[in-house]
């Protein structure tokens, strides 16, 4: 018997088979579908970059989460773009900011959806780095304060869970403490553990009107070349409190995620980001692409590599080819 072939085929010959055997499997409610609020009223301005997106005002963006809920998507991740911005940042943390007020209004609405909320600073100041500014560079230790201070505003306005992303060391520290200090223990924190300051960010920098001043983001973002500082920064974060570990980009980090899986044990998210998105979706528009294929392929990939949830924007499109 030792000399008779291995056939796999046999275990691929039906759908109800390979049904049986399949190791990874891609839900809805792994992904989790961003959206831009913008003041105003009945406003949707699409994002040139990337086709199907839009900035949404508050009543629109009500629209959309109650459409994420009823296709089962796992939640949303709200990005705010305010009328004005400043060295500070202070709309960031106003009790009246547009994410305060969307936070608000989407849980009256749809009370059920879960709702993330990223921590940043870059879409509120007038130079779009992710922090105060020193002689022209982020000051780490002040712009925690302010992180933590956002973080609290959320909480305040009913978010489910925040999401900091500026990459500033001992930002998870400062905001579980601050959480926790107003009586938000129950609140998780998704870091951006391993951000890479990536080329495939560019869409996204139209969408939240976040693009520097001046100079990059390589001073505080992660060096693409490097595969051991990831596992660190993660460690870092969970010493620190966080409850999941983000990795972004996606694609060019599948590496990275399967890594993250493997050295810790926290729930892994990755970011399926703008430029990954715009790439598929102008493929797909001039015909050389099988969109639905393509798309539900790199999903399925993320969650082989390790990932637990997708933060992507092809999230809705995504859950209703899986219902159908």
């Amino acid at each position: 018997m030792a000399d008779l072939p291995f056939r796999p085929r046999r275990l691929r010959t039906t759908p109800a088979i390979r049904a049986m055997v399949r190791e990874n499997h891609l839900r809805a409610v792994d992904l989790i579908y961003p959206i831009f609020i913008v003041p105003g009223q009945q406003i949707r301005k699409p994002v040139v970059s990337m086709p199907g997106v839009s900035q949404l005002s508050i009543d629109q963006a009500i629209e959309v989460c109650q459409h994420a809920y009823d296709l089962g998507v796992g939640g949303v991740i709200l990005f705010g773009i305010p009328d004005h911005k400043d060295a500070a940042g202070s709309e960031s943390f106003a009790e009246q900011g547009i994410l305060q007020q969307a936070i608000h209004a989407i849980k009256a609405a749809v009370p059920d959806l879960y709702l993330i909320a990223d921590v940043c600073m870059c879409e509120y100041t007038d130079h779009a780095h992710c922090g105060i500014l020193v002689d022209g560079q982020v000051d780490n230790d002040r712009t925690l304060s302010v992180l933590q201070r956002i973080a609290v505003s959320y909480a305040d306005a009913g978010i489910d869970m925040v999401a900091p992303s500026g990459m500033m060391d001992g930002m998870v520290r400062h905001i579980r403490l601050g959480l926790d200090a107003k009586g938000y223990t129950q609140i998780p924190i998704m870091s951006y553990a391993i951000k890479y300051a990536s080329a495939f960010y560019g869409p996204f920098r139209d969408a939240a009107e976040n693009t520097p001043s001046s100079g990059d983001r390589r001073g505080y973002q992660m060096d693409p070349a490097n595969r051991r500082e990831a596992i660190k920064e993660a460690e870092q974060d969970i010493l620190e409190g966080a409850d999941i570990l983000m990795v972004k980009p996606g694609l060019p980090y599948l590496d990275i995620v399967r890594d993250l899986r493997n050295h810790t044990n926290r729930p892994t998210a990755v970011y399926n980001v703008s430029g990954e998105y715009a790439m598929i979706k102008a493929a797909a528009m001039n015909g050389w692409i099988d969109e639905q294929g393509t798309v539900l392929e790199m999903l399925l990939g993320f969650k082989r590599a390790g990932a637990d949830m997708i933060l992507t924007y092809h999230a809705l499109d995504a859950a209703r080819w899986l219902q159908g």
